[in-house]
């Protein structure tokens, strides 16, 4: 099998490369971020593409964003490319990237894998990995389907609220007193406490739970997408 490795860690890089050719595949390039991907999958045409989530030059995203670039050009109908689906993607990444792994599933789940590096030492199931990716299958580590399992959770919670709860909950992810967020939403004090108290158990948490305020908010941030409060409907009126 044709296989491109892109990776910032000459280590790791040089280590994967080794595993895959004593197993028999051909490592095609070898490439220490994304910069030159794109004219290297088109020079080499290969079969998999091995990618790291954060390259140079800003560590963060540029390893998902070829990712998702390549699974969309191949995804494209009468795309030139000889293996027209080619090449599979199996994203390497230090821990799990929640938003990431979710933008990629989303892109289409044949022929794609996202697994955690620590799998790479365990040579026969990361060797199997490569070997389903490349087949057109899929291979999600064990610890990116509890996170997203999780996240998905977390977000079926965030559903329960009612616009006015939301509105609430964004008040105070704002920092906002219970008084000044009466104030924003033309409420009384009781009425902003009553929607808290809401808040509160539709979003399953307990006063032994701590600060139930700091641990709400968090679940605000981590939601997909989050309400302006004031523009959702009775931000500026009466409603109690």
């Amino acid at each position: 099998m044709r296989i491109l490795i892109c990776e910032d860690s000459v280590l790791l890089r040089e280590g994967i490369a080794r595993l895959l050719t004593d197993a028999g595949h051909d490592v095609v390039a070898q490439l220490p971020d994304a910069t030159a991907l794109e004219a290297a999958i088109a020079a080499h045409d290969p079969e998999l593409a091995i990618l790291d989530v954060r390259m140079p030059p800003t560590r963060t995203n540029e390893g998902i964003l070829a990712a998702i670039a390549i699974r969309s050009r191949a995804a494209q109908p009468g795309s030139p490319r000889p293996g027209g689906d080619r090449p599979r993607v199996l994203v390497l990444s230090q821990y799990v990237e929640e938003r990431y792994a979710a933008d990629l599933i989303a892109s289409g789940p044949a022929g794609f894998g996202y697994l955690l590096k620590d799998r790479v030492a365990d040579v026969r199931d990361f060797l199997a990995a490569v070997e389903q990716v490349a087949a057109g299958g899929t291979v999600l580590d064990p610890e990116v389907v509890s996170q997203l399992l999780a996240r998905r959770r977390r977000d079926a919670r965030m559903e329960r609220l009612t616009p006015r709860e939301r509105q609430v909950l964004a008040l105070m992810a704002e920092g906002s007193s219970n008084q000044t967020i009466a104030d924003r939403l033309y409420v009384s004090a009781g009425s902003v406490e009553k929607h808290i108290s809401a808040v509160f158990q539709k979003l399953e948490l307990e006063p032994e739970d701590g600060n139930r305020r700091v641990l709400a908010v968090l679940a605000h941030l981590e939601a997909p997408t989050s309400p302006d409060p004031t523009s959702a409907p009775g931000a500026t009126g009466g409603i109690r």
